[in-house]
C-alpha cells in the first residue's frame, strides 16, 4: 500500500521565505542603526580616535575604562606646628596638608598621580579620608545617573500604578481622565524640559508664584535649576510627570486582564481592599510588573535631553550624566574613544541590570 507524500512542505517554505521577507527591512534597520553602531563604537572604545585628528588611530587596550574607572584613597593626618599641636584654622577646625602638593612627585603614592578629589569625610576625629578619582566628572554622572534610576523607577512606577487603579473603574467620563493622564507622553521631551524650565524659573516661574500665592508670600522664590541641592530633584519631578501616563496605560492593560471572577469570589469571602489587592491584583500583575520595571530602567538611564535642554550639566556639575557626558565628549570634545567607552560601559550597567531583575522576578519552582 503506497503512503502519499505530504504536499505542506512547499508551502510551509514560501511561508517562511514570506515571514523572512516581510521581517527584512526591519532587520536590515536594526542591523545598519542599532548592531552596527554599537559593534563600532566597543571597537574604537580600546583605540585613541578623536573626532578630526591628524594622528593616527592606535590601540590603547583597557586605557579608557582606566580612565574613567580609576579610583584610590589616601588617609592625611592633621598639620602639625613646631610644638607638635595640631595647627587649626579660625574656625577651630584642624588644617589638612594640600592634596595637590602632598601627592605630585610623591614616590610614596605612585598610583595617586594624577587623580583628582572626588569626596573626603573625617576619620576618628583627627585624619582625613580623601577618595580620589580620575575622572572625577565622569564618577559625578555614575553616581547622578544611579540616583535618578533608584528615584524614578519605583515613584514613577508606583505612581502609575495608582493612577490605572483609579481609572480602572467603569465610571461616566473615565476616558476624560485617562487621556488627561497620557497627554504628557505623546509631548516631546525637548519641548516639555522647555515647559518646565520655565515653571522652574527663578524669576517668573509658574511653581515659585504659586508656591508664594498658597503661603502668603512666606516662602521666598527658589532657583531650582540653579542650585546644586535642587537642580537633580527638580529634573527627577519633571521626568516622573512626563512619563508616568505611558506606564499607567500598561498597567491598566494589564488590570484588564485579571478575570473578573476572581474579584467576585474575594467579595464573597469578604476580603478587604487590601486583601484583594494583595491576593488578587498584584499575583496577576506579575508579568505587568516585570515589564514596566524593566522599561522605566531603561528610559531612566537615558537621561540626556532633559540634561541638556535644562542645566547643560550643572550647576556644579550636579546634573551630570551617563549619556550626557558620552554625547559631551564624543561630539563636542571631539573624544570619540571616550565617549565609546562610556556608551559600552552603560550598555553593560543596563544588560545587568536588566537580567537581575528578570532573575529577581522570575517563576520560582516549588
Amino acid at each position: 500500500m503506497s503512503q502519499s507524500v505530504p504536499r505542506s512542505a512547499p508551502g510551509a517554505a514560501r511561508a517562511r521565505r514570506a515571514g523572512l521577507l516581510m521581517v527584512s527591512p526591519a532587520m536590515i534597520l536594526m542591523a545598519v542603526f542599532l548592531i552596527l553602531p554599537f559593534v563600532l563604537a566597543f571597537a574604537m572604545s580600546f583605540t585613541n580616535q578623536r573626532l578630526v585628528s591628524p594622528n593616527p588611530t592606535e590601540y590603547v587596550g583597557l586605557d579608557n575604562y582606566r580612565q574613567m574607572l580609576g579610583l584610590g584613597t589616601l588617609v592625611l593626618a592633621p598639620e602639625k606646628d613646631a610644638q607638635g599641636q595640631t595647627v587649626r584654622d579660625d574656625s577651630g577646625q584642624p588644617q589638612y596638608p594640600s592634596l595637590r602638593q602632598y601627592t605630585r612627585g610623591n614616590p610614596e603614592y605612585p598610583h595617586l598621580d594624577r587623580k583628582k578629589e572626588w569626596f573626603h569625610f573625617d576619620w576618628t576625629g583627627d585624619q582625613r579620608v580623601y577618595v580620589l578619582a580620575s575622572d572625577v566628572l565622569f564618577m559625578k554622572a555614575l553616581v547622578n545617573t544611579a540616583l535618578f534610576v533608584i528615584v524614578v523607577a519605583p515613584v514613577q512606577a508606583g505612581l502609575a500604578l495608582l493612577l490605572a487603579l483609579l481609572i480602572n473603574r467603569p465610571l461616566w467620563g473615565i476616558n476624560v481622565f485617562r487621556t488627561i493622564y497620557f497627554m504628557p507622553v505623546v509631548i516631546s521631551m525637548v519641548v516639555v524640559a522647555f515647559l518646565w524650565r520655565f515653571i522652574y524659573s527663578a524669576d517668573s516661574g509658574l511653581l515659585n508664584a504659586l508656591l508664594g500665592m498658597l503661603s502668603f508670600g512666606h516662602i521666598q522664590p527658589v532657583d531650582w535649576l540653579g542650585q546644586p541641592s535642587t537642580a537633580l530633584w527638580s529634573i527627577m519631578a519633571m521626568s516622573v510627570w512626563q512619563g508616568v501616563g505611558f506606564h499607567m496605560i500598561v498597567w491598566l492593560s494589564g488590570l484588564q486582564t485579571i478575570p473578573s471572577t476572581l474579584y467576585e469570589a474575594a467579595a464573597l469571602e469578604g476580603a478587604s481592599r487590601w486583601q484583594v489587592f494583595r491576593y488578587v491584583t498584584w499575583p496577576g500583575l506579575r508579568n505587568t510588573a516585570i515589564l514596566v520595571m524593566v522599561v522605566i530602567t531603561m528610559q531612566a538611564f537615558t537621561l540626556y535631553p532633559q540634561i541638556d535642554v535644562m542645566t547643560k550639566g550643572g550647576p556644579l556639575d550636579s546634573t551630570q550624566s551617563l549619556v550626557f557626558q558620552a554625547v559631551q565628549r564624543g561630539y563636542e570634545n571631539q573624544d570619540i574613544a571616550g565617549g565609546s567607552a562610556i556608551s559600552v560601559l552603560l550598555f553593560l550597567i543596563v544588560l545587568v541590570i536588566s537580567l537581575g531583575q528578570r532573575w529577581l522576578t522570575r517563576e520560582k519552582t516549588r
